[in-house]
């Protein structure tokens, strides 16, 4: 498996909040495209921050507010040495600041690049066709569905579940009212899984996706014959 460096987790963590510069977030995912254990990581802080992301009101900052935080921001002249011989401390807002996170991605694309694994080694992962994030009936958010219409799905879970020894967790989607519902696969943990399935049209917008827990091995119908863990509507990404 591989090691990502903690300067690389860091630029991963600033990535998913949104604080690398438009350059950096465009290099950043195209280190994510090529590398699966960072775009696991990416997928995973994303999935952990999407119930406040879901339960959060926007609220519109006041006038001057971004102005009134850099100026309790510390700052630091850039050729000026540290005194003490420690290794000097440049604030985010310092001009030299985004050039040194670029450095740091740079840094690992060479790496990559070193290793073999560089821009023509490895095909980026595909953008999803939609997105539903599935919700149990209180509304809070169970489980993430990227479906990439080409007969293959993603299914991550945002919420700890509890899975009995006995019980087995299924996943399905309602491609028309006259197809009924569909098992996209069965799961026996709640481990990010990729989804394998046949002779399903591509999935459109608000076509329906659930998980229901079903007896060991999965439904012995065919159809959904379990308490519903989590169901939602799908968003188109394309």
């Amino acid at each position: 498996m591989t090691r990502l460096s903690d300067e690389i987790i860091a630029l991963s963590d600033d990535y998913v909040l949104g604080l690398l510069t438009p350059a950096e977030a465009e290099l950043m995912e195209a280190i994510i495209a090529r590398d699966t254990a960072l775009a696991q990581r990416v997928g995973a802080l994303r999935d952990q921050l999407l119930p406040l992301d879901l339960s959060a009101d926007p609220v519109t900052l006041p006038d001057g507010f971004t102005a009134k935080v850099l100026r309790k921001l510390p700052t630091q002249d850039l050729e000026e040495a540290p005194s003490s011989g420690a290794a000097a401390v440049v604030a985010a807002n310092a001009p030299g600041a985004p050039g040194r996170r670029a450095l740091g991605l740079i840094a690992a694309v060479v790496a990559g690049l070193a290793l073999g694994i560089g821009f023509t080694g490895m095909r980026p992962l595909p953008a999803p066709t939609v997105v539903a994030v599935l919700v149990d009936a209180d509304g809070v958010p169970q489980a993430v569905i990227d479906d990439y219409g080409n007969d293959t799905a993603t299914v991550r879970f945002v919420a700890d579940i509890a899975v009995p020894a006995d019980r087995t967790l299924q996943v399905w989607t309602l491609p028309s009212q006259d197809m009924g519902p569909t098992s996209l696969g069965t799961l026996d943990r709640t481990a990010p899984t990729l989804l394998n399935f046949t002779d399903l049209p591509d999935p459109g917008a608000q076509q329906l996706y659930e998980v229901t827990l079903e007896p060991l091995g999965g439904s012995p119908t065919g159809r959904p014959t379990g308490p519903i863990i989590g169901k939602g509507f799908a968003a188109p990404q394309v």
